[in-house]
């Protein structure tokens, strides 16, 4: 059975807020309220590979402080870094 838009809508606002890295679960959740309904599939799926990763490695590459691998450089993780800033 495959899994609808709306229910992986759905897993993916429970899994950006229940990551156990307060500042990852806040910047994520945040994220997810604003922009999860107008993301298309490509995008849900660069989301998915970016909840995918250690809290520790997605904060410093939010920050800055380590260089974001080729793999997240992509149009997501460049809507969450601006979406920190606001």
């Amino acid at each position: 059975m495959t899994e609808t838009t709306a229910i992986r809508r759905k897993r993916l606002r429970h899994r950006s807020r229940y990551r156990g890295f307060l500042e990852s679960d806040l910047l994520l959740a945040r994220f997810v309220d604003v922009s999860l309904e107008t993301l298309d599939d490509r995008q849900l799926d660069e989301l998915e590979a970016l909840l995918d990763e250690p809290d520790g490695d997605l904060w410093a590459w939010v920050t800055g402080s380590a260089p974001v691998p080729a793999r997240h450089d992509n149009e997501i993780f460049a809507m969450l870094r601006a979406a920190r800033g606001s």
